[in-house]
C-alpha cells in the first residue's frame, strides 16, 4: 500500500520551517509580478521508500509551496515493496516526477539507467556544492544525475547505552569474542543485548557492512568480484560474518521478537532500558531523547560492528537520493524543488531538525557533530568502503539478501547457501545489464 502525504495538507510539527530572508516590499512586489504563471496549480509527485523523507523535508515542502505555488505530493512506499514498484514505474514510463533511489556509481547505471531515465543535473546552480565523493556515486560519464537526500558521513554502527555499560562494568568490545562477552553479561543482568528488526526487510542486512573485513584481508577482492573472477561463496571472512550473525540470533542476543520488531520502534526500545544496543546511525541519541526527555542524547555511544573482529570504520558515500524522471511533464518545477532543498537555509533546517543529519554532503551545509559522535569517528582512523559502494550488483540485491538472511535465522538456509545465492543474484543483475564480465 502506498501512503501519500502532500505538502500543505500533511503532518505538521510545532517547529515551523525557516522563514528565509526578509525581502523589501518593493522586491516582494517585483517577485510576484515576475512569477511565471506556469507555477500556478502545478503539483509535482515524489515517490520514495519509507524512512527516506523526513518530517523536516515535508515541512520545507510546505514552505516551497508558499514561495512558488508548486505543490509536492510525497508518495511514501513501504521499504519491502519500494524497489519493485519503482522499477515497474520506470520501465513503464509512468514514474513520478521525482523518484528516490540509492546512489551508487554502479547501480544508477545498471539498475536505473539514469542516462535514459533521469535528467542531467550537472548545470544546476547547486551541483557544484555536492561533496565530490557523494557526486561520484550519482554520476555517469561525467554527468550528475542525482541529489543526495541524507547524511552519508554517518555509518551503521553499534549504538549503546553508555550508563548501562558503566553500571555493569562493560567496555567497548574490540573483537567478536569481546562483543559476545558483553552480550552474555547483559543477558545475565536481564537485559536484551541487541534490538534487531528483521520485519522491515533491510535493517538486518546492514550488519553485512562488516564485509569490509574481506576487503582488509584482500584489497583486490572487490575488484575481483566486479571482474567476475571471484565469488562470495567460499570467502573466509564472509562465511565467518554470516555464521556469527546466525550465532548471535541463536544465543538470544537479539531477543525473542527480533523477527517481528520494527525499525521505527528502535529509539523507544532503547529508551525503555529493555535493550542495550542497536545497529544505528549517529543520530540515535537525539531520537531516544525525543522519546524520553530524561534520557540524555549524550548517553548513547557508538562502536564499529565487530563481526569478523572488524575495527575499521565502514564508510559509504552512497545513500538515498533524488532523481528527476526524464519522462516527467514537470521537469522545470522538479528542478526548482531540488534547488530549494539544496539552499543554505534548507540544508541548515534539515541539519537542525533531523537528529541523524550531522553533515549533509554539500559544501554549504553546516556541521553538527556532538562530542560523543566526534569521539566515535576519531577512535577508528582506518576507513574502508562498504560493499554497497565498492561491489557491483550488491546494493540492488539488498532486499533479496535480507530475505535469505531471514531464512538463515529460521534455520532454512545455511550461511554458505546465503553466499551462493548472493552470487546468483549478482549474476542475474549482471545478465540484465549485459555486463561483459559475466558473458
Amino acid at each position: 500500500m502506498v501512503a501519500c502525504l502532500t505538502a500543505g495538507c500533511g503532518q505538521t510539527k510545532e517547529t515551523a520551517a525557516p522563514a528565509g530572508d526578509t525581502a523589501a516590499p518593493a522586491t516582494e512586489a517585483a517577485a510576484e509580478e515576475a512569477a511565471p504563471a506556469t507555477t500556478e496549480d502545478v503539483t509535482i509527485t515524489f515517490m520514495a521508500s519509507q524512512d527516506w523523507i523526513q518530517d523536516a523535508e515535508m515541512e520545507l515542502g510546505e514552505k516551497f509551496t508558499e514561495e512558488t505555488g508548486i505543490k509536492v505530493d510525497y508518495q511514501i512506499v513501504p521499504s519491502d515493496q519500494y524497489e519493485s514498484l519503482l522499477m515497474t514505474k520506470i520501465n513503464s514510463g509512468e514514474c513520478t516526477d521525482i523518484f528516490g533511489g540509492q546512489s551508487s556509481q554502479f547501480s544508477i547505471v545498471t539498475q536505473f539507467d539514469v542516462e535514459k531515465n533521469a535528467v542531467d543535473l550537472s548545470g544546476e546552480s547547486w551541483a557544484g556544492n555536492v561533496d565530490p565523493a557523494a557526486a561520484v556515486e550519482l554520476s555517469a560519464n561525467g554527468k550528475l544525475y542525482g541529489q543526495p537526500i541524507q547524511d552519508v558521513s554517518a555509518c551503521w554502527a553499534v549504538a549503546y547505552n553508555i550508563s548501562m555499560f558503566e553500571e555493569l562494568g562493560l567496555s567497548i568490545p574490540t573483537n567478536y569474542a569481546e562483543f559476545c562477552d558483553v552480550c552474555d553479561k547483559l543477558l545475565a543482568a536481564g537485559i536484551t543485548p541487541i534490538y534487531e528488526c528483521v520485519s522491515d526487510g533491510w535493517h538486518h542486512v546492514c550488519w553485512t557492512e562488516a564485509a569490509v573485513a574481506a576487503t582488509q584481508a584482500n584489497e583486490g577482492y572487490p575488484e575481483a568480484l566486479n571482474a567476475n573472477t571471484d565469488t562470495f561463496a567460499g570467502n573466509k571472512e564472509l562465511t565467518t560474518m554470516f555464521t556469527q550473525l546466525k550465532e548471535m540470533a541463536d544465543k538470544g542476543y537479539m531477543g525473542e521478537n527480533f523477527m517481528s520488531n520494527q525499525y521505527a520502534d528502535a529509539p523507544a526500545a532503547i529508551a525503555s532500558g529493555e535493550y542495550a544496543m542497536v545497529l544505528y546511525n549517529q543520530g540515535l541519541g537525539a531520537e531516544v531523547n525525543a522519546v524520553d526527555s530524561s534520557f540524555s542524547a549524550d548517553n548513547i555511544g557508538y562502536f564499529v560492528n565487530p563481526l569478523c573482529d572488524n575495527q575499521a570504520l565502514n564508510v559509504n558515500y552512497c545513500g538515498p537520493s533524488r532523481f528527476i524522471f526524464s519522462g516527467s511533464k514537470n521537469i522545470d518545477a522538479a528542478k526548482k524543488y531540488l534547488e530549494f532543498m539544496a539552499s543554505d537555509e534548507s540544508l541548515a533546517y534539515m541539519t537542525e531538525h533531523v537528529s541523524k543529519f550531522n553533515q549533509l554532503p554539500y559544501k554549504n551545509a553546516p556541521s553538527a557533530y556532538s562530542d560523543v559522535v566526534q569521539d566515535f569517528y576519531d577512535r577508528y582512523p582506518n576507513k574502508v568502503a562498504v560493499f554497497q559502494a565498492s561491489v557491483k550488483y550488491y546494493n540492488p540485491a539488498w532486499m533479496d539478501i535480507g530475505a535469505d538472511m531471514s531464512a538463515m535465522f529460521l534455520g532454512e538456509m545455511t550461511p554458505e547457501e546465503v553466499l551462493k545465492d548472493i552470487d546468483k543474484l549478482r549474476a542475474e543483475q549482471a545478465a540484465a545489464a549485459s555486463d561483459p564480465a559475466w558473458n
